[in-house]
């Protein structure tokens, strides 16, 4: 064979020999000695490319062809890819309106398309600044605030953005401040969700009065004909023992106490908070338990006068009954 031979066949030995590399990488075969090489399996949980035959990894993570959720209706809602959830507690709801300046495929528009675009734009943000959506933005970032420092759950505080939009439909906020209806939206929440949370806490948090906060929750809930349930003694007595550190044998003889006074009903008309630290203070002395009636006061923000009422109360019931 001559030497020009040679160097043709040679030629076509790397073009077949390059040919089946190419085939490799876009089709995966096993390149163990001995094997079948029947078929390659994908693992869609760890990405991995193995032989069917042997079981040799023919690559470590394969790009991922499925979604990752399954196709079961709750892990679809609860992984899809799709961005946080809708909040009535943000401004828009969070769905965002942003308006680029490419289109679908990544490339610039032209001239006349960006300036129909730019006067888009321009309405979008006048319409994010009007009047009201100013009003709704400030009420918003106002209940932000207060769930950070009352410690409200989220529930609540998506109730309490649901109320403020009833009142806005309802035409409450004119002639009103918006902060004293988010205040009385967030008090009529708290009681609809069970959440102790009382008008002192809320006035003293807000920096807004008492009486204010009560007045616009009366017109709130007369124009919405909200079902609004009185809190239970019961959800105070945990924050108010934990305070003044009280021993777990009073709190449960706290308990009995606001039970039995429930059952004979004398709790109706009366502070919730009041009741709770007076039936604290008579478990204490009950127990023969050191506790003041001051720190017991201070502990649950109620007056002092109060809660000596409602103590000679319980134990005027108490002597009675024993």
């Amino acid at each position: 064979m001559s030497k020009r031979k040679q160097i043709l066949v040679k030629q076509d030995l790397d073009h077949v020999t390059n040919l089946s590399m190419k085939t490799n990488e876009v089709f995966l075969t096993c390149t163990t000695d001995g094997c079948k090489k029947l078929s390659v399996i994908t693992d869609n949980v760890s990405g991995e490319t193995l032989c069917s035959s042997c079981g040799q990894v023919l690559e470590e993570k394969a790009t991922e062809i499925f979604p990752s959720y399954g196709y079961d209706p709750v892990d679809y809602a609860s992984k899809k890819n799709t961005g946080s959830a809708n909040s009535l507690t943000m401004f828009d709801m969070n769905m965002t309106t942003i308006i680029s300046n490419r289109d679908a495929g990544g490339k610039f528009l032209s001239g006349t398309a960006r300036n129909e675009f730019y006067r888009l734009k321009i309405l979008n943000a006048r319409s994010t600044v009007a009047s009201k959506n100013k009003t709704l933005r400030s009420a918003l970032l106002f209940l932000n605030m207060l769930q950070m420092k009352l410690g409200i759950p989220d529930a609540v505080a998506e109730n309490s953005a649901h109320l403020y939009r009833k009142a806005i439909k309802a035409k409450l906020t004119i002639g009103r401040k918006s902060k004293n209806i988010m205040c009385a939206c967030i008090y009529a929440s708290c009681k609809q969700n069970g959440v102790p949370r009382t008008l002192y806490e809320i006035s003293h948090t807000s920096n807004i009065g008492r009486k204010e906060i009560t007045r616009t929750y009366r017109s709130l809930v007369e124009e919405l004909n909200l079902s609004v349930n009185p809190f239970n003694c019961k959800d105070f007595l945990t924050q108010i023992a934990t305070e003044a550190q009280i021993s777990e044998k009073s709190r449960r003889h706290a308990l009995e106490i606001l039970c039995t006074t429930e059952d004979a009903g004398l709790t109706h008309g009366k502070s919730p908070k009041a009741l709770a630290a007076a039936s604290l203070y008579l478990a204490c002395v009950l127990n023969a338990e050191h506790k003041s009636q001051s720190v017991i006061t201070k502990a649950s923000g109620v007056t002092s006068t109060t809660v000596r009422a409602r103590y000679y109360d319980l134990k005027k019931f108490f002597l009675e009954t024993t």
